[in-house]
């Protein structure tokens, strides 16, 4: 067990490391990697050529060099060869042994016997050496062997060898050993320039790709921030940069859709305020099925208004009702709101509110009547405020009713309205005009829901015939909600009250 919560532990920490790295490895990185490797393969590959064609070309310079210097050999000791001077022999190859390029000179006789040696000698004899030799040309051959050089280290040679001819026929032959060290010192010397050229190469390359890549992908990352901004709602973000290339054009471009998200943003948020957000929303985004007609939903309409408003209104400057109204409907607001309910609209001192459209909301039951109690809370401790200050006390009435009704797009097709109709929603209105100050009257049957009945406390208020209602009504008065509900609506209210949250 233990071991497998350690697996799962490294491969939970390795995902992390690698989304960690992938995330910083940006387009600049990729680039200045993908040049460098193209820079990497081509010094490299420039450098297998260059080395191919150094050697070749330091071989050919050496075999030419060789070829040369036996031949010369074999021309001078023509005639000391047939004269069989030896100690002129000896002089000549002597002469030839003291450059420092030519470690042994040895000439041997038709048969193959040495006459005259100075320096390094082959331990083959000639015959062993033709066979094992190379031929350069008709008459000149070389032969690469093992010596050792004074400090008994091995040491890697090549000879030349020449037939000494006269009048078409061989009286001796001409053998030249030079070190193949200069030559392996040429080409190594080449290849470390090439090395060095190469790392300089690839690291300014890095560099100079990385650069390239910071200034290309700038502007793809002013981009990738506008998008941030534009996601998180900041519409006013605007990329400055001038560009006149296809990135200036993909930048005027999301400019532009920024201004048409801005002004959508505003429409919206102004649109909002005289309709339902969630209509608003719906209505803007789908703006060609914009249409008169609705359906039948399950939902609760509530409708509060201020009691004694006339007489309220006549005592006080047009102004301060105006005040009162906006202060008392905010606060409706704001609560219809944490109860994910819905101003339909507002009726001079009356609000008419609607839970379980245009949204769908399996609680809206109760939720409309724990919005009621939470209004009737709040104007209480308002009152308490108002009767300190000496002003006059505000009592709402509301009534409440649920039921099948027809929401939707109502009116015609010059002015519409979003707002929901039908015997529910007048036997609401009609409720609320029986209440009295402080009252919340619903129906018997939205009382004995069984989805409200154990939330909430009511008693019996009293059956009665309602105007355009055929059937006798039961009403109930609600005077308050159980505990869960209740501490609830406290929590609401002291949040309300501490902070003037306003719609």
């Amino acid at each position: 067990m233990l071991n497998a919560r350690l697996t799962r532990h490294k491969k939970s920490v390795y995902a992390s490391l690698q989304t960690r790295l992938l995330k910083q490895f940006t387009i600049a990185h990729k680039l200045a990697l993908i040049l460098t490797m193209l820079t990497a393969s081509s010094m490299i590959l420039l450098g297998l050529v260059v080395t191919n064609n150094q050697t070749q070309l330091l071989r050919s310079q050496m075999d030419d060099f060789g070829k040369t210097v036996v031949n010369q050999l074999a021309e001078s000791s023509k005639e000391l060869i047939l004269s069989d001077d030896t100690l002129s022999l000896m002089i000549l190859i002597g002469g030839l042994t003291n450059n420092h390029n030519t470690l042994g000179t040895v000439i041997y006789n038709e048969s193959g016997k040495l006459i005259a040696s100075s320096g390094m000698t082959p331990s083959n004899d000639i015959i062993a050496m033709y066979h094992s030799a190379k031929q350069l040309d008709l008459a000149d051959y070389s032969a690469e062997w093992l010596s050792n050089d004074e400090q008994g280290k091995s040491l890697k040679v090549i000879s030349f060898i020449a037939p000494i001819s006269f009048q078409k026929l061989i009286i001796g032959h001409a053998l030249v050993t030079f070190s193949k060290a200069s030559l392996h010192e040429s080409i190594m010397q080449t290849i470390q320039a090439i090395i060095a050229t190469t790392l300089l190469m690839i690291v300014l390359g890095f560099f100079i790709a990385y650069y390239l890549g910071k200034r290309l992908t700038r502007p793809i990352n002013d981009l990738m921030d506008a998008s941030r901004a534009i996601n998180s709602g900041n519409y006013d973000f605007r990329i400055i940069e001038n560009r006149t290339d296809e990135i200036g054009y993909l930048m005027g471009a999301f400019n532009t859709m920024a201004s048409g998200l801005l002004e959508k943003s505003q429409v919206e948020n102004a649109f909002s305020r005289f309709v339902p957000p969630k209509v608003a929303k719906q209505i803007i985004q789908n703006l060609d099925q914009v249409q008169l007609g609705g359906q039948h939903v399950n939902a609760t309409a509530v409708f509060a208004d201020i009691v004694g408003f006339t007489s309220i209104a006549e005592k006080l400057p047009p102004a301060e009702v105006a005040n009162l109204l906006n202060e008392y409907f905010s606060y409706i607001s704001t609560i219809t709101r944490l109860y994910h309910g819905t101003i339909d609209k507002f009726m001079g001192d009356c609000a008419m509110l609607i839970f379980g459209a245009p949204e769908e909301d399996k609680d809206h039951k109760l939720n409309a009547i724990t919005c009621a109690v939470m209004i009737q809370r709040l104007v209480e401790v308002l009152n308490k405020e108002r009767i300190i200050d000496g002003q006059i006390p505000i009592h709402f009435r509301i009534g409440i009713n649920s039921g099948i009704m027809l929401a939707g797009n109502l009116g015609s097709n010059e002015r519409m309205q979003y707002t929901v109709v039908g015997d529910t929603v007048n036997i609401a209105s009609r409720l609320h005009t029986l209440a009295e100050k402080g009252q919340i009257v619903v129906t018997e049957t939205l009382v004995k829901d069984p989805d409200v009945q154990w939330h909430i406390v009511a008693h019996r208020h009293k059956t009665t015939t309602l105007r355009g209602i055929s059937k006798p009504v039961t009403t109930y008065m609600v005077t308050d909600v159980r505990h869960n509900c209740s501490q609830t609506i406290d929590a609401h209210l002291s949040e309300i009250i501490s902070h003037k949250i306003v719609a």
